[in-house]
């Protein structure tokens, strides 16, 4: 409002404090859960409420976590209750993957007592029951390929759990979890157009969040058939650039970069055809070498792209310029999973957390850029780390914010994150992805707090019911179970 009565742009400037009390923090949930199993650890029936504090304004997210509560590990018989409550404090919004962290603290606290008390391996109570391929998600529609038993497999064969025994004999706690996101979808739009210096140009709509423009260069070369440095990724404003929708909900890679795949294969196909001219041959019978079109079998015969675009793009050329569309409307999701698995030791005279360990594991479907893959993975699990530990907006009575600044407000800084922290990529390709690519930012944050929660109970014997698991809190559960270390103790 105020750049259109000025005329001109208008920067906006928080403080921190504005920050926290005026912008969107993930909602305040509520989850009951009840659960009945068989002797060998099969669910046969799950029983919920889930309340969500949207804020001042609806946020429409709490039927989803029901629906997630009950989709990932799919019974016969299941109640589950979503309210969702206005409270006129500041909105809630999405925050990487909302509401899912609290789901799976609920579901996985939950399936880890349930192990405990069928005195069952953890890992083989999730597997028995875990979704599959085909199963019907809670509102009847089947799972799509997805990778949920394939990550509880790695990290069942992983050297942390194959020697967790060891790390009790130290005092410390071994929990895992599994999590995951189901991914969004959103038409997309991408244009390939070839230039006359032969480096062929994507357009796209997006952002570049968390480098997704790198996995569109590495989408589009391998799709052309060139080397990443002959690409350039170009972008605009709403009204130049294609339609992208918006950059977030672990769709990016999966919508546009599928819509950038279509378009370079489709450009390629054009610069092949128009050679063909040129060589008299066959399209079939051409490859594209080091930036070169050349007959196969005959490699001292070729065009450079460079050339290419200049019969195509010079005065009086007789050829149409090098430029194509692709285009989707990507109905189905396209979930994905992360496992994790949580070394940690318990201070109990102080109720202090430390994390020796943390391993990742991911199906990401096909890893287009591996490197950044792991750095969602590690930054995502750092963020679990605060909301398992540290994080917390409290309000008073009033609602008014008491945790407006960073003297009040937590997070896990370098030294507070995990000693020791391990990312393991798995590939189960997606259907409709490109080259079976997954949206991968969301997901390493879904189990951290549960898994580290399970480890807690495999060090103390209690599991925790409120997140954060601060020392204060710890230290109260320790004390009213008598495992405290005390002056006389």
């Amino acid at each position: 409002l105020a750049a259109r009565v000025a005329g001109r742009p208008v920067s906006l400037i928080l403080t921190r404090m504005e920050e926290l009390s005026a912008t969107n923090p993930a909602p305040p949930i509520q989850i009951r859960l009840r659960a009945a199993a068989k002797n060998d650890g099969t669910l046969t029936a799950l029983d919920g409420e889930v309340y969500l504090d949207s804020g001042c304004y609806l946020m429409d997210l709490a039927d989803f976590l029901g629906f997630m509560l009950t989709s990932f590990y799919p019974v016969e018989h299941f109640r589950m209750e979503a309210t969702e409550v206005l409270t006129f404090k500041q909105s809630a919004g999405a925050y990487r993957a909302p509401g899912a962290p609290s789901v799976i603290y609920a579901i996985d606290c939950l399936m880890d007592e349930l192990a405990h008390k069928l005195d069952m391996d953890p890992i083989e109570l999730r597997l028995k029951n875990a979704a599959k391929p085909g199963d019907p998600m809670s509102d009847d529609d089947p799972w799509p390929a997805m990778g949920m038993s394939e990550v509880l497999e790695t990290l069942r064969d992983h050297p942390v759990w194959q020697n967790r025994d060891e790390a009790r004999k130290q005092g410390r706690g071994v929990g895992i979890a599994v999590g995951g996101w189901m991914g969004g979808t959103e038409p997309a739009l991408a244009a390939c157009a070839l230039n006359q210096d032969g480096l062929i140009h994507i357009h796209v709509g997006s952002s570049d969040i968390s480098g997704t423009w790198t996995g569109f260069t590495l989408l589009a070369a391998e799709a052309f058939g060139v080397e990443p440095d002959q690409i350039r990724i170009i972008t605009g404003d709403t009204q130049t650039a294609p339609y992208a929708g918006s950059s977030a909900g672990s769709k990016v890679t999966y919508t546009t970069g599928a819509a950038v795949v279509q378009a370079a294969e489709s450009a390629r196909q054009q610069v092949l055809e128009i050679a063909a001219e040129e060589f008299e041959a066959a399209v079939e019978d051409l490859e594209i070498v080091n930036g070169k079109v050349q007959v196969r079998g005959l490699p001292s015969k070729t065009l450079t792209l460079r050339e290419i675009a200049r019969k195509a793009m010079d005065f009086g050329g007789e050829y149409a310029p090098v430029y194509a569309h692709g285009r989707n409307a990507i109905t189905d999701q396209s979930p994905s999973f992360n496992a994790q698995l949580a070394e940690v030791e318990v201070d109990k005279e102080t109720g202090e957390v430390k994390i020796h360990k943390l391993v990742i594991v991911q199906d990401v479907g096909r890893a287009i850029n591996p490197l950044a893959i792991q750095g969602q993975m590690m930054g995502g699990a750092t963020q679990g780390l605060g909301w398992a530990l540290y994080e917390n907006i409290i309000y008073n009575e009033q609602g008014q914010l008491l945790t407006g600044t960073w003297m009040d407000y937590a997070l896990p800084d370098a030294l507070q994150c995990a000693q020791q922290m391990e990312t393991v990529i798995i590939e189960v390709p997606s259907e409709h992805g490109p080259f079976g690519a997954r949206g991968v930012g969301e997901p390493p944050v879904v189990p951290t707090a549960a898994a580290v929660a399970n480890a807690i109970a495999d060090s103390t014997g209690i599991w925790l019911s409120d997140l954060p698991m601060t020392p204060p809190r710890i230290l109260k559960s320790l004390l009213e179970n008598d495992l405290a270390y005390t002056e006389d103790k």
